[in-house]
């Protein structure tokens, strides 16, 4: 396991109890470099949405135990966010919390001479997924050829 990744376990790991006592949920933990920077980020949800008060919140409390168990070499930033509408699903509950609502899928490669799908979100396991399109058919992806999944908006 790489660095980051020990760093968003061990983030994960030491945010939830703050987040569970808040009533929020911890949607992803994500530790990049963009720009010379490092940034530490997490992404919560709560129902009815989150607010810039519900972030601050969890960031004081957050800093004060990443100072204090301090596992984390270099310096970085600290964030907490609301990770937004058009998020990707990526953990399973992602996908529970979208079946049967419509979803934006896009390949690596073309699938049928086309890269972009929306379908209604019908299954999923481990390895694939299974969108019902327009047109009343099934079609399954494997979850290794898509770039993206995410609920889709009407505009």
């Amino acid at each position: 396991m790489g660095k980051g990744k020990a760093y968003e376990e061990k983030t994960e790991s030491l945010i939830l109890p703050v987040l569970e006592k808040n009533n929020f949920e911890l949607i992803d933990v994500e530790y990049v470099k963009e720009g010379g920077t490092w940034y530490l980020r997490a992404y919560i949800e709560k129902e009815g949405g989150i607010t810039v008060n519900d972030c601050e919140l969890v960031a004081r409390e957050m800093n004060e135990i990443l100072d204090r168990e301090d596992y984390i070499d270099g310096s970085y930033i600290f964030e907490v966010s609301s990770p937004g509408l058009l998020r990707p699903l990526k953990k399973e509950k992602d996908y529970i919390r979208n079946m049967g609502k419509k979803v934006e899928i896009r390949t690596y490669r073309p699938v049928n001479h086309a890269k972009e799908f929306t379908g209604i979100l019908k299954d999923y396991d481990e390895k694939s997924v299974t969108i019902t399109g327009e047109d009343g058919e099934g079609m399954v992806f494997e979850k290794a050829d898509i770039a993206l999944i995410r609920q889709a908006f009407d505009i």
